[in-house]
């Protein structure tokens, strides 16, 4: 086998005969140690007396941050006597506990939500602001120490979580504040003046854009359509999934997924039952996570099978037919005034002229085609478990469906501009 210049290297460091005292072998790892990544050392320290026990040996793994070493962790296993010689506390580069607190839970949610604790509040902020500007103050939400990324606005962060705490912790006040900040209100319009001198926009010259989240996606459509059940809490809720999928990785083959009725079908996406070995795929085609580890920070990408879930999904067929009859019921008597009602729900602004042009002649083919196919119009008005409204024209209603599909699946509706 070839060795690599590396290998070589390191390999002429030590004499692999020869014992080393553990100060000497840690010199040595952090000598040789040339990745740019965060590479872990195995350890295995026998303290010389049965090894066949497992509380009389210590394993771990000593992490080398860049090849500095300078954080260690070690997982000790010994027996509950042994334990209680390690006392509770806190990390020294944080404030401590209250000599009042209870080293237990109680104590630790004290301690974290203290008002000398710097990290809880400007944690939760950063959060809060990376959901609604795409990006966080702090790049790297999972990381505030000194391997993650340095505050774009320091001075605005420390405003915001001093803020948050001192007000009682409103997370609808906080929120409602950066929604009406001048920052969030303008425009996300390009422009190559600013593009030059902040072509990330970390200065946040314009407003960012970026697509909303999966849950977003399909909670707009059903509030869109009025459809949306808003009613809180509860057991988990079954919206509907193509057929097979849980049958597929049950075990024994029997377990089926039967989807919900009713009001159930229309709840928040945040109540959606959710199974880890076979997550609900029009979420997951929005690169919702899967639950199975805490994410922080949630890919975003643009795929062909997204549009084909907004398009063809049951729930958002359904979802287009009821915001259709929504538009004829409620948006006047002319195509103009309808137009306007249907963007003024979906995007809070009124159609331009192009956007009417384009969408006028949509209009009028789809008529055209289901003049000739009404059994066409009849099945796309009855896709979803909710009944049609038999009051409306069946070809027009079918139509303007199309038409609010297309609305729905426009950029302007699914991003935030």
């Amino acid at each position: 086998m070839t060795l690599s210049k590396y290998r070589k290297e390191a390999l002429s460091k030590y004499d692999i005969e020869k014992s080393y005292s553990l100060e000497d072998a840690s010199k040595i790892i952090k000598d040789i140690s040339k990745q740019k990544f965060d590479s872990t050392v195995d350890l295995a320290i026998r303290l010389g007396v049965d090894p066949r026990k497992a509380n009389q040996m210590v394993r771990g793994t000593v992490s080398l941050p860049h090849g500095t070493g300078k954080d260690v962790k070690v997982l000790v296993l010994c027996t509950p006597d042994k334990e209680k010689e390690i006392p509770p506390g806190t990390p020294a580069f944080l404030p401590a506990m209250g000599e009042e607190d209870s080293t237990n839970r109680l104590g630790m949610a004290r301690w974290l939500m203290s008002k000398d604790h710097p990290l809880t509040a400007r944690v939760t902020v950063n959060r809060y602001w990376q959901t609604l500007f795409g990006s966080g103050i702090v790049t790297t939400p999972g990381d505030f120490g000194s391997q993650g990324a340095w505050p774009s606005h320091p001075d605005l962060l420390d405003w915001l979580a001093s803020d948050f705490r001192d007000n009682g912790w409103n997370v609808k006040r906080t929120l409602k504040q950066m929604v009406m900040s001048a920052s969030y209100r303008q425009s996300s319009n390009f422009r190559s003046d600013l593009t030059e001198k902040d072509p990330a926009n970390v200065l946040m010259a314009r407003a960012p854009r970026f697509r909303i989240l999966g849950e977003f996606v399909r909670d707009n459509a059903l509030k869109a359509s009025g459809l949306l059940v808003k009613n809180f809490g509860g057991p988990g809720v079954k919206p509907y999934q193509p057929p097979g999928l849980w049958n597929e990785v049950s075990l024994s083959g029997g377990r089926r997924f039967v989807a919900d009725k009713g009001d159930k079908l229309y709840r928040r996406s945040l109540y959606t039952y959710w199974r880890r070995s076979s997550p609900q795929p029009a979420l997951m085609a929005f690169d919702t996570p899967t639950r199975e580890k805490c994410v922080l920070q949630r890919q975003r990408t643009n795929t062909p099978m997204q549009a084909l879930v907004t398009l063809n999904d049951i729930q958002f067929v359904e979802a287009a037919r009821h915001f259709a009859k929504r538009i004829l019921k409620d948006g006047g008597e002319n195509f103009d005034s309808r137009l306007d009602h249907a963007f003024l729900l979906t995007t809070s602004r009124p159609a331009d002229e192009l956007r009417k042009e384009v969408l006028r002649g949509a209009l009028d083919e789809q008529i055209a085609i289901f003049e000739k196919h009404p059994d066409r119009a009849k099945a796309l008005l009855e896709v979803g478990d909710s009944a049609r409204d038999t009051a409306l024209n069946v070809t027009r209603h079918a139509a303007w469906t199309v038409v609010a599909s297309m609305i729905l699946n426009l950029d302007e509706t699914m991003n935030r501009e």
